[in-house]
């Protein structure tokens, strides 16, 4: 199974990979406020397909544009991670992990954020250590706004959606 780029025809098979692993009420989350109105990264958001069934999808992953605004109003980039989700006849086969890994690859040193479980993502590099003061649009429970990469990033300020392209890199 290799991994490729998710497509804009994919949008459906995605969408029934993340409701089986978040359920249909996950666009309530708050990770979803901040994809409000952007459009995936397209060489971020990877999948892998199966072999033996056409227009299913094994796992997925997307990645969004969102900024992290100081309290003077200066934006620096960052790329959301997930949702990442993996078939249920597929977990524990390191899926999800190949495709953080490919995903991480292709972003270098880009700053990342995601909402999600420390004990899983630690290993890829992320961490709520430098995530204390930023500010959600909605609840998160502590400890699981995780970020890597925040070298020059403000220490404290908001994460608003991004719907059309961040023109600040976040190491400019």
């Amino acid at each position: 199974m290799r991994i490729e780029p998710l497509l804009p025809s994919d949008a459906a098979a995605a969408d029934v990979l993340f409701d089986e692993a978040f359920g249909a009420d996950r666009r309530a989350r708050t990770a979803y406020r901040l994809r409000a109105g952007a459009e995936p990264i397209a060489e971020l958001s990877l999948c892998i397909r199966n072999p033996h069934a056409p227009g299913k999808l094994v796992g997925a992953l997307q990645c969004w544009p969102i900024a992290l605004e100081d309290a003077w109003g200066k934006r620096s980039a960052l790329t959301l991670l997930g949702p990442v989700a993996v078939a249920a006849t597929h977990r524990g086969e390191g899926i999800g992990a190949r495709l953080i890994r490919a995903c991480m690859d292709r972003t270098g040193a880009r700053a990342m954020l995601l909402i999600g479980d420390a004990s899983y993502y630690g290993r890829f590099g992320f961490s709520a250590a430098d995530t204390e003061r930023w500010q959600l649009p909605g609840p998160v429970e502590p400890g699981r706004l995780l970020a890597r990469e925040t070298r020059g990033l403000p220490s404290a300020g908001r994460i608003l959606p991004c719907p059309t392209k961040c023109l600040v890199d976040a190491t400019s």
